[in-house]
């Protein structure tokens, strides 16, 4: 099992090749939470804006003499409205993706955690609060956060295929979910059913092994779960394939209508592919996608 530093060194690494994220947060309902996260629009905080020309009901105290000094037009020293959004995660740690089919590649698990850890180093650093979906881990700041993620998604799950977590999502946070999904998919549509009547949206990046997608068996073979409560023989695999392909594509097309239905978006990702294209995906989809929803 990857140790919490071991795994946040790995993430560090990812993270460190993009410029720290700053997802776009959206008013809250009812409430502002200040921080350091600029948007662009003049208000409370502390990051300069833009000096504009002073107006009448503008305070003295809000004019800077020393940009004034340099005409005769009286300027005011502006700065950002700054809004912490609050991002929730959730990685899968369930048995199935603990699952690689060589030796040279790394297992689901790991890259999810991976991704997970870099994302939510990238928000940490952008000033956004992050967070675990349910109540284990609040979203909060700081690089301490940044640990005790890494040390949640060092835990493994004992169940073969473990639900989304989908408890006490906050009104208009966001959210990232990293799985295989391989498991039942009505847990699925129960989470995002509850994030959007929450009014969150998100990212769900579906993550596979490359086995997974080409079902590359053939003659005697013994499927069997991770966590060893599933088996299947059989004498002729590749009859299988066909099947296990349509029941894929159709599990693909599911994901991606409930994101849409949700207004999240859907991203696919395999593990023979660079870990930097995952964060990169998360990071446009985060980054941009969502500020036009």
């Amino acid at each position: 099992m990857i140790t919490p530093l071991a795994l946040r060194e790995k993430a560090e690494t990812q993270a460190a090749r993009l410029p720290a994220l700053l997802a776009r947060a959206e008013h809250l309902a009812g409430a502002v939470l200040l921080g350091d996260h600029g948007r662009r629009r003049a208000g409370m905080g502390d990051d300069f804006w833009q000096y504009r020309p002073a107006q009448i009901g503008d305070s003295r105290r809000m004019i800077d003499h020393r940009r004034s000094a340099m005409g005769d037009v009286q300027f005011v020293r502006e700065r950002e409205w700054q809004i912490a959004q609050s991002v929730m995660l959730w990685v899968d740690q369930g048995a199935s993706m603990r699952f690689a089919s060589t030796s040279d590649l790394t297992t689901k698990a790991d890259r999810a955690r991976v991704l997970g850890l870099a994302c939510a180093i990238l928000l940490i650093r952008g000033g956004e609060r992050v967070g675990l979906t349910g109540t284990q881990l609040p979203p909060r700041r700081g690089s301490a956060q940044i640990l005790r993620l890494a040390e949640m998604f060092s835990q493994d799950d004992t169940e073969d295929y473990a639900p989304p977590e989908h408890r006490a999502m906050i009104p208009h946070a966001r959210a990232v979910f990293v799985s295989d999904f391989m498991g039942d998919i009505e847990a699925v549509h129960t989470a995002l059913t509850k994030a959007a009547d929450r009014g969150v949206r998100g990212v769900l990046l579906h993550t596979l092994d490359p086995a997974e997608e080409a079902f590359p068996f053939r003659g005697r073979t013994v499927f069997e779960s991770v966590g060893g409560t599933l088996e299947h023989e059989t004498l002729k695999a590749s009859e299988l394939k066909e099947r296990y392909l349509d029941r894929l594509a159709a599990r693909k097309a599911e994901l991606q209508h409930l994101c849409a239905i949700a207004g999240w978006q859907y991203g696919l990702h395999h593990t023979d592919t660079s870990a930097q294209s995952g964060l990169l995906w998360l990071w446009r989809a985060l980054d941009g996608g969502l500020a036009r929803t």
